[in-house]
C-alpha cells in the first residue's frame, strides 16, 4: 500500500501585535534621522523669524534704545540656539556619513558637510565675538545719546538731523558709530550665511527624504 501523504502544517496564527515595515524605532538610526530633521527645521525657523520678521517689526514699533535693549537680550539666546543646532547637525550628519547607512539626505555629502561646518564656525564667531562687541558698542553709543536727549524716537527716520549733528560734533560718538556699524554688518553677514547654509542643507534633505 502507498503511504498517505502527510497533511500540510497549519498556517501560523496572527499574533495580536503586527510589526509595520519601516515603523519608527525599527532601526536605531531612524531616531537620529528624526532628530536631524527636527534640528534643521528648528534652526531654519528661528533664522527666518529673527532675520526677516522680528527685527523689522520691533524697530518700527519701539523706541531706539528700547529696541536695542530687546535685541541685546534676544541675540545671545538666538546665537546660542543657532550654535547648538549647528553643532548637533554636524555631529549627526558625520555619524551617518561614516556609518553603514547612507548619509542623511546626502546627494553631495562633502558639500553638505562643508556647509554644516561653515554654519557652525560662523555661529560660534557671532556668539563669542561679533554680537558681544556690537552690543557693548551700542550701549556706549546710547549713553552719549541720552546725554543729548536722544534715544526715545521710534523708527529710523525720526530726528535724523539730531543724530547727524551729534556725529559731526562728537569725535568719540563718531568712532563708536563707525565701530558699531562695522561689527553689526559683519554679524549680519555671518547670520545671513548661516541662513543660506541651513536652507541649502534643508533643500538637500527635502529632495532625498527616501534616505531618511
Amino acid at each position: 500500500p502507498f503511504p498517505c501523504p502527510s497533511s500540510p502544517p497549519p498556517p501560523p496564527q496572527p499574533s495580536g501585535r503586527r510589526r509595520v515595515p519601516g515603523a519608527m524605532g525599527e532601526r536605531p538610526g531612524e531616531l537620529l534621522a528624526v532628530a536631524h530633521l527636527f534640528l534643521l527645521a528648528t534652526a531654519w525657523g528661528a533664522q527666518l523669524w529673527v532675520t526677516f520678521v522680528a527685527g523689522f517689526v520691533l524697530f518700527r514699533g519701539l523706541s531706539r534704545h528700547t529696541f536695542g535693549l530687546v535685541q541685546s537680550r534676544l541675540f545671545p539666546f538666538y546665537f546660542a540656539t543657532q550654535l547648538g543646532c549647528s553643532a548637533l547637525n554636524l555631529a549627526l550628519f558625520a555619524a551617518h556619513h561614516h556609518g553603514p547607512r547612507e548619509p542623511l539626505g546626502a546627494a553631495h555629502p562633502r558639500l553638505q558637510m562643508a556647509l554644516f561646518f561653515l554654519s557652525l564656525a560662523l555661529a560660534a564667531t557671532n556668539a563669542s565675538w561679533l554680537s558681544r562687541t556690537t552690543t557693548k558698542t551700542m550701549f556706549k553709543m546710547q549713553a552719549i545719546e541720552r546725554e543729548h536727549g536722544l534715544g526715545k524716537e521710534v523708527g529710523q527716520s525720526a530726528n535724523r538731523e539730531a543724530y547727524q549733528r551729534l556725529k559731526e560734533k562728537d569725535a568719540k560718538y563718531r568712532e563708536l558709530r563707525r565701530k558699531f556699524f562695522t561689527f553689526h554688518g559683519l554679524s549680519s553677514l555671518c547670520n545671513l550665511a548661516c541662513v543660506i547654509c541651513t536652507g541649502v542643507n534643508l533643500a538637500f534633505l527635502a529632495l532625498h527624504l527616501d534616505s531618511l
